[in-house]
């Protein structure tokens, strides 16, 4: 039977050696910026990162196929057929990157049926990873481990935390907001929106705009771990993933069982 948590420690160990390659891009004067089909940015430092993750996910003892924003696309006739897999985005954050803000992250997740099992992100700048494993808890990786544990709430609760994309606060994501009473803005970037419900410090992240599938799954299962929820704005239900077009629902992400 495989232990998913000492499993999770080995992929921070990938993901830290990942963080490397993208800070020493990080502090050259050279990104090597192009351009994607869907003019979203790449750097020197995403491909540096995910050839250090595919690399290590593929020396490890555990295997299973790998789904990367950075790889080629594999059809969904084929990824269809996957009971688990790593979903991998090497440079999360790649605009914070560029603007050299700190606020991009490393994310690995494995993906089990349709549903994220094990997450890790970790932050380069501030060498901070989180872990988690659905179901056996999620962790500040240090000398010792601090669990992380959501701070639970109500909707009519006042000042509640509501994390806010630096660059994605839309009309839908304000009418949202103001159906609570009195919420305080959190700003942060990259995959850390999640993380911060996950650690305690916000309340409710409305995500009601484009994102991928690896932008969510690994946070989506450190934020299950630590005790909240990561829900389809129309449907109520848990994100799911591996669908055949990548792209998830608008989702509100809480730091309690919403439905």
């Amino acid at each position: 039977m495989t232990d998913y948590l000492a499993l999770a420690r080995e992929v921070g160990t990938i993901a830290r050696a990942a963080g490397a390659a993208i800070l020493a891009i990080y502090e050259s004067d050279d990104f090597g910026v192009e351009r994607k089909a869907d003019d979203s940015p790449l750097t020197r430092a995403d491909q540096a990162a995910n050839a250090v993750i595919v690399a290590g996910l593929e020396a490890l003892d555990f295997q299973a196929p790998i789904i990367s924003e950075e790889n080629a696309e594999v059809p969904y006739e084929q990824r269809r057929q996957y009971r688990r897999f790593w979903l991998v985005d090497p440079l999360d954050g790649t605009k914070e990157f560029i603007k050299r803000n700190g606020d991009f992250t490393v994310n690995i997740a494995l993906i089990e049926g349709s549903r994220p099992l094990l997450g890790v992100v970790y932050t380069p700048v501030t060498d901070e990873l989180v872990y988690g494993v659905v179901g056996q808890g999620a962790f500040l990786a240090g000398e010792t481990e601090t669990p992380l544990r959501v701070a639970t709430f109500i909707k009519a609760d006042p000042g509640l935390k509501v994390v806010a994309s630096r660059s994605h606060l839309n009309e839908a994501t304000q009418a949202f907001m103001d159906k609570l009473n009195t919420p305080e803005i959190v700003s942060r970037g990259s995959s850390l929106k999640i993380i911060e419900l996950a650690k305690g410090n916000a309340h409710l992240y409305p995500r009601l705009a484009p994102t991928m599938e690896w932008d969510t799954g690994a946070a989506q299962a450190v934020l299950e771990a630590a005790g909240g929820s990561l829900i389809d704005h129309e449907t109520g239900q848990p994100l799911r993933y591996n669908k055949e077009v990548l792209r998830n629902p608008h989702f509100v992400a809480a730091a309690n069982q919403l439905s």
